[in-house]
């Protein structure tokens, strides 16, 4: 079992930057974060779950199109932590933001950046950003 903790949200003003991080822990022996894929989401209100950034374990991380060039996403192995880096802020980025992970499946490593939630088998609480104009 893999837990995860997210941390950082909070509210800011359009233009402001926010950077979440999501925290790992694993009770399973052999748990290995840099063999993870690793994944936020966003909920809001009227919204139904969508993929923002994923990043697979080694290769190219992949954004959703509305947030390229405002949200980076990168691991610390070391310290198994994941942040998400929000700049540039719009009201439309409100929402619950929510870390995911996935195991690898048939190989030592985890290597896709899938932006769908089937993918993902571990999930955070979330932690909530609110966006004001």
């Amino acid at each position: 079992q893999v837990q995860l903790v997210e941390s950082g949200g909070g509210s800011v003003q359009t233009g402001g930057s926010l950077t979440l991080s999501c925290a790992a822990s694993g009770s399973t022996s052999g748990f290995t974060y840099s063999r993870y894929c690793l994944a936020w989401f966003r909920q809001g209100i009227e919204k139904g779950r969508e993929g923002v950034a994923a990043i697979p374990s080694n290769g190219a991380v992949n954004y959703r199109e509305s947030v390229k060039g405002r949200f980076s996403v990168f691991r610390e192995n070391p310290e198994n932590t994941s942040y998400l880096v929000m700049n540039n802020l719009k009201p439309d980025d409100t929402a619950m933001y929510i870390c995911a992970a996935a195991r690898p499946v048939g190989s030592a490593y985890c290597n896709f950046a899938s932006l769908e939630s089937d993918a993902y088998e571990y999930w955070g609480q979330g932690t909530q950003v609110t966006v004001s104009s």
